[in-house]
């Protein structure tokens, strides 16, 4: 056995394979050292390294890691649409992986923001599946492209905070298919992350470490996956029954390897899933032995503050600019208020926590750029009262500004993981502040920082301008300088709508839950599913943004290019005289449809950078998924015969054009039976002949007559067969069996 290969699973005593399948300590695989199998190290990293500094001793601590490069967090990094710039950043942080020798980053993390109110919304990409798989991916492509891997997570459906430990998250198959698995489906049959994490919460009532159908049937079976699978820490339960679902790893250790042995030896684990488990631990392994063998590498810190800077740069979004207010002129007088300028808040809290390479806040950008400005704190980052001096002090610095940059949002302690929000509300004192800075000074702009969204319209009137610049990571002060004052376009779409109150949230009604378990009652209407399908107002919609310069999309063209395939075209130009890039979206409308479907699905969209007066035409192909939504009756994807309309536009709210194809559908059916309906039979290609000889046979007077007119056919439409003789008597009884039978022939 060569130094530079690892044993395979049969060179392993069986106590060896059980130690693979659990961790080292809390940072570190278990490695077998006699064999050549290192213990290698995991760590924290949705949006950075987070590297604790006592991670060598096994030990967990948040507060104490090796400074890292902290990117815009999924929150902003989510509003970029940018899937190259997402690869760049993945590409950084496996640089800095290779420095610290950190075999697998845990992240990204792309749970579905059902509920605005989640702790955790600042981690995850979107409420729509389609645009945080596509995401997302660069994440996972960007890291393992330097040859570190990823692990995607927190499959599944952890969707909140609260009892996030332990609560059964009931879901429909078809909500979890069309909502809560697209994403994790995308990224693991097109970049085949190297790990997964399941969720801490139960699914339907069982654990997601111990699903086997969630974690062998679904994930490696239905979508391929070929990596490891590993617990979120503590989230097994039950070592023997999590690995015989296909759960490769326990993190961190609950020192039962012996659960294990003792297991294989009496048969509750089988050999070769045993087998199976370790194998995939040494492949890990494997897989990442080039870059955890480079020695002496270091990654160029500022060339990665500055990726970080282009990333924060493209993740706001401006929402309103009313008389131009932005960007502010080069000779205008500003005054700064709000100690976010000062103290960034730059990321969440909990888990990925990073201790920045460097951090330039808002007051230092306008520093080394020698911009003089009036700073007052106006509040502090805290869940305490206002302080009158501090409001005092702001009031008075705004007096005789030409323009007032407000600095307001969420302070650390009202959003992070481990707990839900209660409000969309930001601080009253904040509020309170900005209503006092306006009646003094009406040219007030608001930058937001915040991990999910807060209510905007309460406070809107107060502002010419508004822009979300959610967490910055560690360059947003000069990101934000840069978009301020005009150097660059704001380019960043919302990945999540912003609605009036939560109560308009569809989810807010099972939110969150009780007594051990949260329903998702509203289905696959989440997000703008529900708030566009159901003509509910909302501030801000799913996708909009705000630039600098003007843009029209026009020549909107869909051209079928198979049973259940299309392309689309539009052509996109700026017709501003600002440089400046523009994402454009398509969205799928099915037409009369057999199950409830939402008006419309986001199924595509491209950042296209555009000179001032140039245009550019993109072009889209939408494969049967765009067109498809889960049917339970077939247990599969379904795409039904029919008229669909391919919006393209600027938001889910802002179609500049549709154009429509007709689609001949995959042509599915379900055997028919004693316990289908009338209207199924009708449906059906052969239970139409059946109904048609049967018709004939009638006018022959060889069998009774159906019942044809309105009244009839009303119950008749909806009645299984074997129930006819409710409306014909005896005459129902023979109708039924001679159906079966006809069917039973044409079906031989």
């Amino acid at each position: 056995m060569s130094e530079k290969t690892y044993p395979s699973v049969n060179d392993l005593t069986l106590e060896e394979k059980a130690s693979l399948t659990s961790g080292g300590d809390a940072w570190h695989l278990q490695g077998v050292e006699a064999k050549g199998i290192p213990g290698y190290m995991i760590t924290d990293g949705p949006h950075g390294l987070r590297k604790s500094n006592s991670a060598t001793t096994g030990e967990v601590d948040l507060n104490n890691s090796v400074p890292a490069t902290c990117f815009p967090p999924a929150a902003g990094l989510s509003s970029s649409w940018n899937p190259e710039l997402i690869h760049k950043v993945g590409e950084a942080m496996a640089e800095e992986c290779i420095q610290e020798k950190v075999a697998v980053i845990l992240g990204p993390g792309v749970n579905i923001k059902r509920n605005p109110l989640g702790g955790r919304c600042f981690e995850y990409w979107s409420e729509d599946p389609y645009l945080a798989g596509h995401e997302a991916i660069g994440i996972v492509a960007g890291v393992q492209s330097k040859g570190v891997g990823t692990s995607l997570k927190h499959f599944a459906a952890n969707n909140q905070e609260t009892d996030r430990l332990r609560v059964s998250a009931n879901i429909s198959q078809r909500a979890l298919r069309e909502i809560y698995f697209p994403a994790f489906e995308h990224i693991v049959k097109e970049a085949q992350p190297w790990t997964i994490m399941c969720a801490y919460n139960c699914i339907n009532g069982v654990h997601a470490a111990q699903d086997r159908w969630l974690l062998t049937n679904v994930l490696r079976d239905e979508w391929g996956f070929q990596g490891i699978v590993m617990s979120d820490w503590g989230a097994d339960h039950d070592r023997v029954a999590s690995l015989n679902a296909g759960l490769n790893l326990e993190m961190p250790p609950s020192y039962t390897d012996d659960q294990i042995v003792y297991a294989a030896r009496d048969g509750r684990i089988q050999p070769a899933q045993l087998d199976r488990m370790a194998q995939g631990m040494i492949d890990l392994v494997n897989k990442t032995r080039a870059a955890m063998s480079v020695e002496n590498y270091r990654f160029d810190i500022e060339a990665h503050d500055e990726v970080a800077h282009q990333a924060a740069v493209e993740s706001m979004v401006l929402l309103k600019n009313d008389g131009a207010i932005l960007p502010v002129a080069g000779d205008a007088k500003v005054a700064v208020i709000g100690e976010f300028a000062r103290t960034p808040r730059y990321q969440g809290g909990g888990s990925s926590h990073i201790t920045p390479t460097k951090m330039t806040s808002f007051l230092d950008a306008l520093t080394e750029r020698g911009v003089d400005a009036k700073f007052a704190p106006g509040f502090t980052l805290d869940l305490e009262p206002a302080d009158p001096a501090l409001e005092a002090e702001a009031v008075e610095a705004a007096k005789g500004a030409d323009v007032v940059l407000m600095f307001l949002g969420l302070p650390e302690p009202a959003e992070s993981e481990g707990f839900d929000r209660e409000t969309l509300d930001m601080p009253a004192k904040q509020i309170a502040l900005l209503e006092a800075v306006a009646a003094e000074n009406k040219n007030v702009v608001v930058v937001l920082s915040n991990g999910s969204v807060v209510t905007v319209a309460p406070w809107a009137k107060n502002a010419k301008g508004i822009l979300e610049s959610w967490l910055l990571g560690q360059s947003g002060g000069p990101a934000l300088a840069d978009v301020l004052f005009g150097k660059v376009s704001p380019s960043g779409k919302l990945a999540q709508t912003i609605p009036f109150d939560i109560n308009d949230d569809p989810s807010t009604i099972n939110w969150p839950g009780e007594e051990g378990h949260v329903d998702y009652g509203e289905g696959v209407f989440v997000g703008y599913r529900y708030y566009d399908t159901y003509n509910k107002a909302v501030d801000y919609p799913f996708g909009f943004g705000l630039s600098y310069a003007t843009f029209e999309v026009s020549d909107v063209k869909a051209v079928k290019t198979g049973a259940c395939t299309a392309t689309v075209s539009a052509v996109v130009k700026n017709t501003s005289n600002v440089d400046a890039a523009e994402t454009v979206q398509v969205y799928v409308a099915p037409g009369k449809a057999d199950v409830a479907r939402p008006k419309h699905e986001l199924k595509g969209f491209k950042k296209v950078f555009l000179k001032a007066g140039e245009s550019a035409e993109v072009s889209f192909d939408l494969d049967d998924r765009a067109f498809a939504y889960w049917s339970e009756k077939f247990n599969d994807w379904h795409v039904e015969s029919g008229e669909y309309a391919i919006e393209v536009g600027t938001s889910s709210r802002d179609i500049a054009g549709s154009a429509v194809v007709e689609l001949d559908g995959d042509g599915k059916t379900q055997p028919l039976t004693e316990w289908s309906n009338f209207m199924e039979w009708r449906k059906d290609p052969l239970g139409s002949q059946v109904l048609e000889k049967l018709r004939a046979e009638g006018e022959a007077g060889r069998m009774p007559i159906v019942p044809d007119n309105d009244m009839t056919r009303l119950f008749l439409d909806s009645m299984p067969i074997n129930s006819m003789s409710v409306l014909m008597g005896a005459d129902g009884k023979q109708v039924f069996e001679y159906m079966l039978a006809e069917y039973a022939e044409l079906t031989k």
